[in-house]
């Protein structure tokens, strides 16, 4: 015969403090996990959010980023003319040559800056990217030093808003524009002009990499075999997807840091579930006693008591989801190891994320409970029943 359930919640309800403490210390735990699982899972997003599938990138053969390659511009010029590549609004090839380097920003939370990538590249490489839309003010001219700021660069920058003047290279850059680029990486990017700003970092001849469209998706399996086979031109091609889903990497430590923390924290919060139990059992041995006159047998007291420690533990589970709640769509920015700039995103707290909480304060309920438990269990009739 099972025990109700009512005669849990009726001992949880009744030592309300002892059961508020454990399942805060539960709840902190789950919160801490799913901060760092949000944040991670908002990198994530922002870099699958990025590129095209019909996109290749490519860089010099031995390159792993943008900022590490030498493209030159005679490859360049070899590479538009491969057949597969889809035709741009002017008639031409839809290519663009392009150059990433990294300026520093100074900002309220940051006066000495932080490092914030500027791509330089023609107008082709602006058509090819759907994502990105004007927000306000107008693109850049090309042959002049104009730039468009990221939206979020515009906002977490004062320096950088629409209308103010930047300094890098050899000179002053007006901001012309600010782009709405959603949750891809190039909220968080500059653009000018590929051949001013190329021109102003003595790299006219060698800059970073080209980015082209495929016609279709047939074609851009071919133009990436291609240009890989390719020993003249001495380069590597890859999807413009599969380069940011690489860049994901960059959130990997703080995920793992956040993991282990978590762990460190689950130890902790598990023996004060069992430290709970245990002091629930000593508390109610005579309780344990007339149950067990009453017909209960030794495993239905041993179950009860798990669901009582898994209630406490899933009411903290609900807490620390609660408290993450309002971080869901706060932005925030991490360095990025591929290209040694700050990315902007949000963070994002998913229904598995949210379940994944659940799931791991149940478990810090469970390894607290069962040993408590079990020593309710093997108690015996007569003991229980003299004990106080």
């Amino acid at each position: 015969m099972a025990i109700p359930i009512a005669y849990n919640l009726r001992n949880l309800a009744v030592r309300k403090t002892t059961t508020i403490m454990t399942a805060l210390g539960i709840a902190v735990t789950v919160a801490v996990l799913l901060a760092i699982l949000a944040l991670v899972n908002g990198l994530r997003t922002a870099f699958e959010a990025s590129g095209h599938p019909l996109n290749v990138l490519v860089l010099r053969k031995g390159s792993d980023s943008e900022l590490a390659s030498n493209f030159t511009r005679a490859s360049y010029l070899e590479l538009k003319v491969k057949p597969g590549i889809a035709r741009s609004s002017g008639g031409g090839p839809l290519a663009s040559l392009e150059m990433v380097t990294v300026i520093n920003l100074p900002s309220d939370a940051n006066p000495d800056g932080a490092n914030v990538t500027l791509r330089a590249l023609s107008p082709e490489g602006i058509e090819m990217r759907d994502q990105v839309k004007l927000a306000a003010g107008r693109w850049f001219a090309t042959g002049r030093r104009e730039v468009v700021v990221g939206a979020s660069i515009a906002r977490r920058y004062p320096t950088a808003a629409l209308g103010k003047v930047l300094r890098f290279g050899r000179g002053s850059w007006l901001v012309v524009g600010v782009m709405d680029a959603g949750h891809t990486s190039a909220a968080s990017e500059i653009f000018g002009d590929v051949n001013q700003i190329s021109a102003d970092f003595n790299r006219s001849e060698v800059v970073s990499s080209a980015l082209v469209r495929a016609t279709d998706p047939v074609a851009v399996r071919a133009l990436i075999n291609d240009i890989n086979d390719d020993r003249q031109l001495n380069c590597t091609a890859q999807t413009e997807r599969d380069y940011y889903e690489l860049q994901t990497d960059s959130g990997k430590p703080v995920e793992y840091v956040g993991i282990v923390v978590a762990i460190i924290m689950a130890v902790g919060s598990s023996f004060a579930a069992m430290n709970t139990m245990y002091a629930a059992v000593a508390r109610r041995t005579r309780e344990i006693g007339t149950l067990r006159v009453l017909g209960f047998s030794r495993g239905g007291i041993l179950f009860s008591f798990f669901i009582e420690s898994l209630l406490l533990a899933g009411l903290g589970g609900l807490v620390g989801c609660l408290l993450v709640v309002p971080l869901n769509g706060i932005e925030t920015g991490i360095g990025n190891f591929a290209t040694f700039s700050e990315i902007a995103f949000d963070f994002r707290i998913s229904p598995s994320i949210m379940a994944l909480g659940i799931g791991f304060s149940l478990l810090m309920g469970a390894l607290g409970g069962f040993f408590p438990a079990r020593a309710a269990a093997k108690k015996e009739i007569l003991n229980a029943l003299r004990e106080a």
